[in-house]
């Protein structure tokens, strides 16, 4: 990077930057921990000596710091994956279930935002369509950081929620399901050939808040890929051309993996398998009634802190998958 025609060739200065945050991601922190670690030993022997407690219980608390830096970075190294280290989309869609899934769909957009910003990923929106009465029918993040994918692959699957209906005049038990599809975001280099007879290109008014503008033009777009029916849609610019050339994005994106999945023919045990948004296809369940628990039927893990889930302490979940299925 320090040689003067690093720039000459913009798209591999890129890619070697790209290489070398991957690398930082690994050694900044065992660095930061090491260094750490050998400074605690030196103050652990000095409050010996001294019989300093007040010392020593900071040291406990530092020493219980420096254990969960490590257990974090245990867990990052499960994340071997080729697609780990990328970005990501990650999209959530209402299934069976009406407005009460809509309501659980905005539930966990929620979880998910939260989530991300603990993980420290940089979050936009690219699409979202509101219910019809209440909730979100769909919205789709773009999460950037490293191994964002790598974090949010076991999410995957479809998520069922059991609760007393806010929306239910009688306070009867009502089911819902959301499903929620996650995809790598590949580098720029990699070439997936999209051809335009491929493709069935919309446009559409874009909904939601954004002025007198996204209500009068047709700038929101979707794209279908019509040899394998994936979906995709935009309406996060104001520009038709710029949503577009985002859709395209999500699309390589999703054909990428797709292919990637099909060369290594392990699509069940990597989460990439489509299921029907209905009754036996879930891979975590919420219930709030007529208990509180957080179920993952893959892992068996569990908890009953559902309330601490959907703000998005979703770790537990995440590491016993990556434990079981990396």
């Amino acid at each position: 990077m320090l040689s003067p025609t690093f720039w000459d060739d913009q798209k591999e200065a890129k890619k070697t930057i790209n290489e070398l945050n991957v690398l930082k991601s690994w050694t900044i922190p065992f660095n930061e921990i090491s260094k750490n670690f050998k400074d605690l030993k030196e103050f652990f022997i000095e409050a010996k000596k001294t019989k300093d407690e007040s010392l020593m219980n900071d040291i406990t608390l530092e020493i219980e710091s420096l254990e969960k830096r490590l257990s974090d970075l245990e867990v990052k190294k499960m994340l071997s994956h080729e697609l780990d280290p990328s970005s990501c989309f990650l999209s959530i869609n209402a299934g069976a279930g009406g407005t009460e899934s809509c309501d659980w769909v905005l539930m966990l957009s929620r979880m998910y935002e939260r989530y991300a910003n603990k993980k420290g990923f940089k979050v936009s929106i690219i699409d979202k369509v509101d219910g019809d009465v209440a909730g979100i029918k769909s919205i789709t993040y773009k999460f950037e950081k490293e191994f964002a994918y790598g974090y949010c692959k076991s999410e995957k699957g479809v998520h069922r929620l059991v609760r007393i209906s806010p929306f239910d005049a009688s306070k009867r038990r009502h089911t819902s399901f959301a499903s929620v599809d996650v995809s790598p975001i590949i580098a720029e280099d990699i070439e997936i050939e999209i051809r335009p007879q491929d493709i069935r290109v919309d446009t559409f008014r874009a909904s939601g808040a954004g002025g007198q503008h996204i209500n009068v033009t047709d700038s929101a777009v979707r794209i279908t890929h019509i040899p394998t029916k994936i979906v995709v849609s935009c309406q996060s610019e104001r520009s038709q051309v710029q949503n577009k050339q985002t859709c395209l994005e999500m699309l390589k994106s999703k054909l990428y993996e797709k292919q990637i999945f099909e060369r290594e023919e392990k699509i069940s045990k990597i989460g990439g398998e489509k299921k029907k948004i209905e009754w036996g296809s879930q891979i975590r369940s919420y219930v709030f009634q007529p208990y509180t628990l957080v179920k993952d039927s893959r892992t068996k893990v569990e908890t009953s802190n559902a309330a601490g889930v959907l703000d998005g302490d979703i770790d537990i979940f995440v590491e016993a998958y990556l434990k079981e299925f990396s």
